[in-house]
């Protein structure tokens, strides 16, 4: 699978440690990082995983800040990304299981490497299914889309 790793300077030694982790269990990680253009903001790193995740380039992302949280709010400004804060092996598996979230954010401040690790591998061995979380996942769509045409018409 093809994984996105971003990070802004707060998250960049766990980035480092998942990009190695995730090679090493058979992923193709690709690095995400700020150039001059961008500066190093955490807006703009979970703008480019976001848009890699829709148009096809990566499958999945991850995301560290120093808590996860500034990633999270970032990537799902991209419509049509679901990004959520993970520091714990259960919202882990409810990201993609309940929510078919595309990334995970994970704060380098909050939580060791070695439960980091774990998180990211709990997250990428499930796949979302069908079933009762679909029709909240449609709902969450519909409403991100009727926001964005009433803003488009204003």
């Amino acid at each position: 699978m093809k994984i996105g790793v971003g990070a802004d300077p707060n998250g960049l030694t766990y980035q480092n440690e998942i990009i190695d982790y995730l090679y090493n269990s058979g992923h193709d990680p690709i690095k995400y990082m700020c150039d001059t253009v961008c500066g190093e903001d955490y807006p703009d790193v979970a703008k480019k995983v976001g848009e890699s995740v829709l148009n096809g380039t990566i499958d999945r992302g991850i995301l560290i800040c120093g808590t996860g949280i500034g990633m999270a709010i970032s990537a799902n400004k991209v419509p049509g990304i679901r990004a959520a804060c993970c520091h714990d092996i259960y919202s882990a598996e409810r990201a993609q299981l309940s929510n078919n979230a595309q990334i995970i954010t994970i704060g380098q401040q909050v939580i060791g490497i070695k439960p980091a690790l774990r998180i990211v591998e709990e997250f990428l061995s499930h796949t979302f299914k069908d079933g009762r979380s679909t029709m909240k996942i449609e709902k969450i769509s519909k409403m991100e889309k009727a926001y964005l045409e009433k803003r488009a018409r204003s």
